[in-house]
């Protein structure tokens, strides 16, 4: 497989996430909108609104996609069918991840708290204990308990499915972490984009920091794999790369240059598609890391 792109048609390509009817959907951050990019490239593109801002995108149990707009300070939800609705819940949403139980769990990065939407419907919040932490990205392990970054207080932070709150300092200063995703295993894996090296945790707290041959590459957005590894996008090296559960790491250089990778996906078949930022889809396998 070669490293090839896929136009989508708007400006701000930024989330994008595997559907359940086999499409890819994608969020255009400064075009106010998500596009649907079918199996066989066929594109429809859904208006959410000018100055909504979508961003991150996740799917629930029920199917449908949950995007953060961070502009507006609303949740959307949009089904296969690309019916919408919305959530109002101010501030500055950014990170968005759906529960086992339908949850919705989402950070503000105005405020020193993680908002969460029940399966009922209702909207409360979660108080962090730090001022200033400006939380990033957000995901649900198979437990429950939701973890999430703290861009500015240099930790990772974990929700028990009971309340509690609990802060894991990482190693390295100023490390920034952002993206954050669960593994099947469990652990959860992160992207450290001021130190420029993917991290993991454990359940129990147990941290280990990978660091990445280009420490100014800025890591943005993780996906962990099935084999014990992790990919991930550099926002500034304008890569795609991978760790192996060993700790190898290599990476391929996207054809377009400064495309600013940000989010990404793994497909059923191990394809790896990574949203860029300058109007395309990456579509990126295996064989094609160096």
């Amino acid at each position: 497989m070669r490293v090839d792109e896929i136009a989508a048609p708007g400006e701000g390509p930024y989330g994008v996430v595997a559907g359940p009817d086999g499409a890819l959907w994608v969020t255009l951050v400064h075009a106010g909108a998500v596009v649907r990019v079918a199996p066989d490239g066929r594109l429809e593109r859904f208006d959410v609104g000018a100055g909504s801002g979508p961003t991150v995108i996740t799917t629930g149990p029920d199917g449908a996609a949950w995007f953060s707009r961070m502009r507006d300070g609303r949740l959307g939800r949009i089904t296969t069918a690309g019916e919408q609705t919305s959530i109002a819940v101010a501030g500055s949403p950014y990170g968005i991840a759906v529960g086992p139980d339908g949850t919705v769990w989402f950070t503000d990065t105005t405020a020193d708290r993680i908002g969460r939407i029940s399966a009922e419907g209702v909207l409360d919040a979660v108080e962090l204990p730090v001022t200033g932490g400006f939380a990033a990205m957000i995901t649900v392990t198979p437990d429950g308990a939701a973890w999430f970054t703290l861009n500015q207080a240099n930790a990772v932070g974990r929700i028990a499915p009971t309340g509690e709150v609990d802060l894991f300092p990482l190693p390295t200063e100023g490390a920034a972490p952002v993206g954050v995703a669960a593994a099947p295993d469990g652990a959860v894996w992160f992207a450290e984009i001021g130190a420029g090296a993917i991290g993991r945790i454990t359940p129990d707290g147990a941290i280990t920091e990978f660091p990445l041959p280009d420490r100014a590459g800025r890591p943005h957005a993780v996906a962990p794999d099935a084999a014990g590894g992790c990919w991930f996008t550099e926002w500034a090296g304008n890569r795609v790369g991978h760790v192996d559960a060993g700790g190898t790491v290599r990476s391929v250089d996207l054809p377009t240059p400064d495309s600013e990778p940000h989010g990404l996906v793994i497909g059923p078949d191990g394809t790896v598609h990574a949203a860029l930022e300058i109007g395309s889809l990456a579509r990126v396998g295996p064989s094609d890391l160096s």
